[in-house]
């Protein structure tokens, strides 16, 4: 079975993102995500307008790999950064909690994360949403490169052919 660690992230947060977008109507951006940035370490608002579908692929991903509940300290702390402080040298800062707070909420709201008393763990739909993508994601590698078929198993190469 392919699961997310079988595909390479990069891939698997984008088509995520594309998900959340288009079929997830409880994960959208409020009004003064345009605006904010994602930490103090930043200097600038992010470049892409879709940032927060970004984010929270990211976030979904995390919670899948994690082997027990992540909180929003724990995300202030994996999307923080250095900040540039001039000819000092630079600091480890924690990112924004707002941004993750609310992603967190919305998740939850749209049924792919559920909270715990120590944090927030993916929930059932959640997992076997990012297991079909990850398939789907696996299914292209291997169309676009045969020489990947030695590491799927045999009834996933045959359903691909």
């Amino acid at each position: 079975m392919v699961t997310v660690k079988d595909v390479p992230a990069d891939m698997l947060i984008r088509k995520l993102a594309e998900y959340l977008k288009s079929n997830v109507p409880a994960v959208k951006p409020p009004s003064w995500a345009l605006f904010s940035k994602t930490g103090s370490h930043r200097e600038r608002v992010p470049d892409d307008p879709d940032w927060w579908y970004m984010r929270a692929a990211a976030i979904l991903r995390k919670l899948y790999l994690a082997e027990e509940p992540l909180g929003v300290g724990t995300f202030r702390t994996i999307f923080g950064g250095l900040k540039r402080r001039g000819s000092a040298p630079p600091h480890f800062r924690k990112g924004g909690g707002s941004n993750i707070r609310k992603i967190l909420q919305q998740l939850e709201k749209a049924g792919l994360v559920r909270k715990t008393d120590k944090g927030r763990v993916i929930s059932d739909d959640g997992r076997r949403l990012l297991d079909t993508l990850a398939l789907e994601i696996f299914k292209d590698l291997l169309k676009a490169n045969p020489e990947l078929s030695k590491y799927a198993s045999k009834s996933l190469i045959a359903t691909t052919s």
